[in-house]
């Protein structure tokens, strides 16, 4: 509880369900109870609250400073702190926007497989439980066929544990040309499944291991590209 509305709505609850008088109320929760008591003698300005809100309904992208700038222009003169003290408080701050991501290098298009098992996708969504849990699938999708290979629900994907759902995959469909995936449990992926699978395979950070992990595809960058495992 920070401000003083917030603390008259506790103590008006306290009296209300626990049936104590406002003085107990207060002592319990440690409020002044002039701070309870208090009645503002501001003005409501409930007209420039409302020709605030239909300048931020028409303008979405204006701050407080650019609304205050078309008020002026409708007549409505006032001083630019109140007014951002009102902006806040009507909770019209606009949400800032993020970073673009820019790829590094040339990008080239991707070629188009010409038969089954040529190329898989990897795909990792993500969502949230009624109760707040948040829980990941794993998409496995044949390029060629457009098939769904495989579709994993779990509250925690590891690297490890997309290699062992990979493998289950190759046992039963046989291993692809490519792996793709725009995800960094990839790289993961591909360790794991150098100690799992026991298909022979190269990996450009182990030497002697043959897993070969190539990390940038269509001439982007290793941070912003698609990982490939390429299969020898």
């Amino acid at each position: 509880m920070v401000t003083s509305d917030a603390k008259r709505k506790a103590v008006a609850h306290a009296c209300t369900v626990h049936a104590v008088s406002q003085r107990r109320a207060c002592l319990a929760l440690t409020i002044d109870r002039s701070t309870v008591r208090y009645m503002s003698t501001r003005p409501d300005d409930a007209l420039l609250r409302e020709a605030m809100k239909a300048v931020a309904a028409e303008r979405r992208r204006f701050g407080y400073r650019r609304i205050h700038i078309m008020l002026g222009r409708q007549g409505i003169v006032m001083n630019q702190k109140k007014l951002r003290r009102l902006y806040r408080e009507e909770k019209l701050q606009v949400r800032r926007r993020g970073g673009r991501k820019r790829a590094l290098g040339t990008r080239r298009p991707m070629l188009v497989p010409d038969r089954a098992n040529a190329r898989w996708s990897l795909d990792f969504l993500s969502d949230t439980i009624s109760d707040g849990r948040r829980f990941r699938v794993l998409a496995i999708v044949d390029d060629y066929t457009r098939e769904c290979l495989a579709l994993v629900a779990d509250t925690s994907l590891s690297g490890l544990r997309v290699a062992r759902e990979l493998d289950g995959v190759i046992r039963l469909r046989g291993r692809p040309g490519t792996i793709v995936s725009d995800n960094v449990l990839c790289r993961e992926a591909a360790l794991g499944l150098g100690q799992q699978v026991s298909s022979r395979r190269r990996c450009a950070d182990v030497g002697n291991k043959l897993i070969q992990m190539v990390s940038t595809v269509n001439g982007i960058a290793p941070s912003h590209s698609k990982h490939r495992i390429q299969r020898h």
